[in-house]
């Protein structure tokens, strides 16, 4: 299942008995070794096609917004930065405002390995399961680059 999206709510009840809801989410990066070309991998996790293959059972976009669909649900999310062969920056249009996912392809100078650096946020008891689906869907990306 490749469905990535951690929601849980929490509701607070205001003095005015008004329900709030809220999203306690923390920060996390992973990288992977990815043997690969950087310009072969960004296009495997900055276009529609390439993230089809391994992120989402299908995405489509339109401009800036991009529609990822897992087992027939949809979540839009939208390019909130881009720089062309390094990384890409998503803000889940339902997410919390300052929460994002980011790829990002590293070169090692001396080396040339390259790596891709995720940045993403879940629930502190979420996270256990949150690496292991990057891990997962990274071991995809991996297998149709040929890299694994």
């Amino acid at each position: 299942m490749k469905n990535r999206r951690y929601f849980a709510e929490i509701i607070i009840l205001s003095p005015n008995n008004q329900h709030r809801y809220m999203q306690d989410k923390i920060k996390y990066e992973m990288e992977f070794p990815i043997h690969s070309s950087p310009q072969l991998l960004y296009q495997y996790i900055s276009t529609p096609s390439g993230l089809s293959e391994w992120f989402a059972d299908n995405v489509n976009s339109r401009g800036e917004l991009f529609t990822f669909i897992w087992d027939g649900s949809e979540e839009r999310a939208k390019v909130v930065r881009k720089k062309s062969g390094e990384l890409i920056k998503f803000r889940w249009e339902e997410g919390q405002d300052d929460t994002f996912f980011e790829m990002k392809i590293v070169v090692d100078e001396i080396t040339k390995d390259v790596s891709l650096l995720v940045t993403d946020f879940t629930e502190e008891d979420e996270m256990d399961e949150a690496k292991m689906l990057w891990e997962n869907q990274v071991a995809d990306l991996k297998q149709v680059l040929g890299s694994a």
